[in-house]
């Protein structure tokens, strides 16, 4: 090939790569989802995995939640307080968190915890040859180990990010009332005044998606590992990494849907 053409080449075979890629996550995906429509349904599996994302990572969720609405009020008070508009302080925190950080603070911190344990998990079974002893056994792999996942992390993160919401805006409650002197009564009403349902609503479909992208992401990479303990490792790398970007992007892209009018 022409040195010129090289390059040109060389693009040309990422972007298949890439359009690959993007393919057979799609086509995986949609496997888990139509499983979840036909029986059975292992709901051991889905109980564990429930478990999971809900309750064993409600305590990381939580500290960075109630941290990031106390960090958001002190900067909001910093910044208004030299225009002299503090009491827009309330509304900036509860729409902060509700909108944005109490989804993708949870979606990412459950990324990086729960992400990486699947893929590792899966990863494991693969290169021991356990996912291939199911389907010796008559169970369907995907069926068994990645739809209830998937509904899991659906369920799972709407809830986990209810509780978020609560404490991050306690959080910005408890530092605006004690350390920058509001009235408490006066911070709370304009709270529950300025937030709307829609706002609530659209945080936890947003927590929904980013559940189903983490779940997604974490049985991808698992369920197509290769190569021994190397294998492995780069898949749970590749399930954090991933998951993450998505949900950083499908935030932007969920966001310009419903708030961009």
């Amino acid at each position: 090939m022409p040195l010129p053409l090289r390059p040109i080449a060389a693009l040309g075979r990422t972007v298949l790569a890439l359009l690959q890629g993007a393919g057979s996550l799609a086509l995986f995906g949609l496997e888990g989802l139509s499983h979840l429509l036909r029986p059975p349904f292992y709901g051991r599996q889905f109980l564990a995995a429930f478990l999971e994302f809900a309750f064993y990572s409600l305590p990381v969720v939580a500290l960075t939640a109630i941290f990031s609405g106390m960090v958001i009020a002190l900067q909001s008070y910093t910044g208004f307080a030299r225009f002299n508009a503090q009491s827009a302080i309330a509304s900036i925190v509860v729409l902060s968190v509700v909108r944005e950080l109490g989804p993708v603070l949870a979606g990412l911190m459950v990324a990086g915890r729960l992400g990486a344990a699947m893929a590792a998990e899966l990863g494991t079974m693969r290169v021991t040859d356990q996912i291939d002893a199911l389907t010796t056994l008559s169970t369907n792999p995907m069926k068994y180990l990645v739809a209830p996942r998937l509904f899991a992390g659906i369920v799972a993160l709407p809830l986990l990010v209810a509780v978020a919401d609560l404490l991050g805006v306690m959080g910005g409650f408890l530092v605006a009332t004690v350390k920058l002197g509001f009235n408490a009564h006066a911070y709370a009403s304009d709270t529950i005044g300025f937030v709307q349902t829609s706002d609530v609503v659209v945080g936890l479909a947003k927590a929904a998606v980013f559940g189903f992208l983490i779940a997604l992401m974490g049985c991808y990479n698992g369920y197509r590992s290769k190569g021994g303990a190397q294998g492995v490792g780069s898949a749970t790398t590749s399930a954090v990494v991933s998951a993450s970007i998505l949900v950083l992007a499908f935030d932007f892209i969920l966001t310009e849907m419903f708030f961009s009018r």
